[in-house]
Formats: C-alpha cells, structure tokens, sequence
C-alpha cells in the first residue's frame, strides 16, 4: 500500500530562453494541465471524481487494520479454498478440544478419522487461528494456559501463562489479543505474540465469551454467558462503552457472528432457544428469532449466504438466509447429537460440529444436510478448529477470517 505522507518532487514548466520545438511541446503539455506538470512518473489526477464501483472497499476503518475487500460483504476473503500465501501448504486437519481429557483430538478430514491426540493443559475449551494464521492457540481455561500449535507440523509448543483463557480473539488491526477471562469477569488485552498484558479491563458482566467486530474494526459486541448481558467495546480505547441485558429471563447468550453486510448482529442463546437480532451500531434493543432447543454457534457459509446456526439441545442445525433474514431449513444430525462449535471446511462443502455431551464430532454436507460422519473423540469436545480455513486475516474463536 503506498505511503499516503510521501511527497513526490513537481518538476517546474519553464520556458527556455531560446525556444525548441521540444520545448514548445513542453510549453504546450503544461498548459493542458490545470496545476501543472504531473510528478514522480506518477499518472494526474481525474479532473472529476470517481464513484466507487459497487464492490469496492471505501470504508474507513480502525487504523492498521486491512481494508475491506468488498463494503457489502465482510467474509468476501473467505471464497471457497481461497487460501493466503502463508496457510496454503499446511495440511488440511479438524482440531478438536476435549475438556473433559485435556487433550486435543486431530481429525484427517479426508478419512474422518483421529489421527493423534495431542496432550494439552486442563480443561481446553476452544482452538483459535493466530491474527497472522500461523500458530493455533489451544485455550486451557482452568489450566490457566495457551498451547500453541504448529500448522505445518501439527506439534504443540511450549505452553505459555495466561489466567483464565476460556477464549480467545484478535483485534482487526493485529495489534492486541483479548482474552475472555469469564470466571475473573476480565477483558485482558495482550501482545498477540508473547501473550504479556497490555490492558486489563474489568466487567461487571459474568461469563464474557464470544465476540465479533463491526466492519471497520472499532468496536466489538460480547456476550456475557452467566449474566445474559452484551457489551459493546471501543477497541482502540480498549473500554466498554455500552452494556444492556437481554430481555428474557435466564437468558445464556453464547456465540455472537455479524451479517456479510454489516448491517445486523445476531447472538445465539442456549436458554432462550432462538438467536437475537440487533444493530450494533444503535445497539438498541434485540428481538428474538426462534431456531431451535439450545442454540450454540454461529458459522457463515463460503457464498455468505446462509448462517449455519446450531441448536446442541436437540441436534439440529438451522439455516438461515441472510438475504431474507428468514430461516431456510433445519438439519437434523443422524442419530441425534448435541452440535456446539465448529467451522466450515475450506471448499465449504462440510461442516464440522462438535457434540458436546457425546464425546463425537460431526461432519455434514452443506449441500444437503446429510451427516456424513460421527467421529468418537475424547470427553466434551468443545471449540474445534477446521484449518486451514481462506481468508487474509484471524479474528479468533474458532476461526472468524476477514
């Protein structure tokens, strides 16, 4: 991207003492243009503006993070096997966290079946793509740890210190991990690489969890699990400027996605049985769509079409369409299950599932809804990651790629 504070030197249109015909043409040339001369072999200005195209990204966004490709789609980057340059030759692998027996189960997705199971720290809740897409952060939550995993090799690191992690994001810029300390009610902002403390921000929510960020980065919404509460916080002051309870009783609300547009938030709510809708920007009050019996996670497809929403109470995955901002269909998995977290394959045609309270995880096809596996993994397999996944950039959880 080019420097916009460069200045280029304009060379001057002087007319010789003694005129050429090169010169005239010079003289000529500088006259046809209304400021003069253009510099730096740089091509003028259009003498009016230019309207965007319809698909060109002209929002103004928090400063360093990448623009938009496209202002009426948020997951444009993330097109079927659109791999970046820095994820494209890693090998194709499901990493599915199992609370319940602190390891990581490593799933080949052409076979569906476990390849290694990888010891992690105590009680490992969700598997998060680095900001850069190069390292995997397993989420030790009451080990009070990160385990880091290579990509390339599929080997864990050395664990690095961190309370309370139950998940884990990235600000849009790259600047800042933002750890969801749920049980010391804490929005910790770290360096995204040494994981040392930046900022800790204290709630007065219970259980923050799951995020997302608006398109230009400069704010993000978080559920409270425990307290059914949302935040709303500025990301480059690193504070909460808004907070407002659900307006159902025991609310529980969990993963939270915004539309391909910008335009609308949704927040899943296990209790509540529906997702919420709302505006992020007014953060007004949400109103309630009705999905299904344990609503749990929020996953968008590879054409930014459709939402896949997860209901874990009653083994189900209900579609909805962005366009008409009505559900499509429902999809039940094969034998019953419990669907909590996941993502989409990197072509988009399965999507993987973790079954909670079934030691499993599912694979379905996106075309059809037909479960194609269940694969026996370790106890409550939670926060699975699909990687890799296309985009240009992680925003955390389970994978969110802009």
């Amino acid at each position: 991207m080019a420097d916009r504070n460069r200045t280029h030197p304009r060379p001057t249109c002087s007319r010789p003492d003694r005129p050429t015909r090169r010169a005239a043409l010079l003289v000529v040339a500088c006259a046809l243009v209304a400021a003069g001369c253009a510099g730096g072999g740089e091509q003028s200005a259009p003498t009016r503006p230019v309207g965007p195209s319809p698909h060109k990204a002209v929002t103004q966004g928090l400063p360093g993070m990448p623009p938009p490709l496209d202002d009426h789609d948020l997951y444009a980057a993330d097109r079927p096997n659109r791999l970046a340059p820095q994820v494209k030759h890693y090998p194709s692998r499901v990493y599915v966290p199992n609370t319940g027996s602190d390891t990581v189960s490593v799933i080949d997705p052409k076979t569906y079946k476990v390849i290694e199971t990888i010891p992690v720290g105590v009680q490992p809740q969700h598997v998060v793509p680095s900001w850069d897409m190069k390292t995997l952060w397993v989420n030790n939550n009451r080990g009070h740890d990160l385990t880091p995993i290579d990509p390339a090799t599929g080997k864990a690191g050395k664990p690095v210190k961190v309370h309370d992690p139950y998940n884990l994001y990235f600000t849009p810029d790259g600047k800042y991990a933002v750890v969801m300390a749920s049980m010391d009610k804490q929005l910790v902002f770290r360096d995204p690489h040494t994981m040392e403390v930046r900022k800790t921000v204290p709630v007065s929510c219970a259980g923050v969890n799951h995020a997302d960020f608006s398109p230009d980065g400069k704010y993000f919404i978080v559920s409270c699990e425990f307290s059914g509460e949302l935040l709303k916080v500025d990301t480059a002051k690193m504070a909460v400027i808004g907070q407002q309870k659900l307006p159902f009783e025991g609310a529980m609300p969990q993963d939270v996605k915004i539309s391909p547009d910008g335009k609308t938030w949704y927040v899943a709510d296990m209790m509540a049985d529906g997702v919420w809708i709302l505006n992020g920007d007014t953060f007004g009050r949400p109103k309630l769509l009705p999905t299904g019996k344990g609503t749990h996670g929020l996953y968008v497809s590879r054409d930014s079409r459709t939402m896949y929403i997860s209901n874990r109470g009653e083994g189900s995955i209900s579609l909805l369409n962005f366009k008409t901002g009505e559900l499509a269909d429902k999809w039940h998995i094969r034998g019953g299950g419990s669907p909590d977290m996941g993502g989409v394959s990197s072509d988009g045609n399965v999507l993987w599932l973790s079954g909670r309270y079934n030691s499993e995880v599912y694979a379905l096809d996106t075309h059809t809804g037909k479960t194609l596996a269940k694969i026996p993994v370790g106890l409550g397999p939670h926060g699975l990651a699909v990687y890799p996944q296309p985009g240009r950039y992680s925003l955390g959880h389970t994978g969110i790629f802009r």
